[in-house]
């Protein structure tokens, strides 16, 4: 699980991505975060990369999961 790239968009208002980051967490992931409410650029690139403004936004070794998707995310980790 370790060796994975994980990105996370995140806005630190929302409960679902503290949550998302919580459950990387706990699970052992290490993440690379990009706050988009205090980056407008990263705002761009979220949705260049996601075609979605919703957050989070989590990348894990290319495949994006918009939201947090427990089972998806699971899925991606193993």
């Amino acid at each position: 699980m370790g060796d994975k790239k994980v990105i996370i968009y995140t806005n630190s208002y929302l409960s679902l991505c503290r949550r998302a980051k919580e459950y990387l967490s706990q699970k052992g992931i290490s993440y690379t975060e990009h706050n988009i409410a205090q980056d407008r650029d990263k705002v761009k690139e979220m949705i260049q990369k996601s075609g979605q403004m919703a957050v989070p936004v989590i990348i894990i070794d290319g495949e994006i999961v918009v939201g947090f998707d427990q089972a998806k995310l699971d899925e991606l980790l193993l």
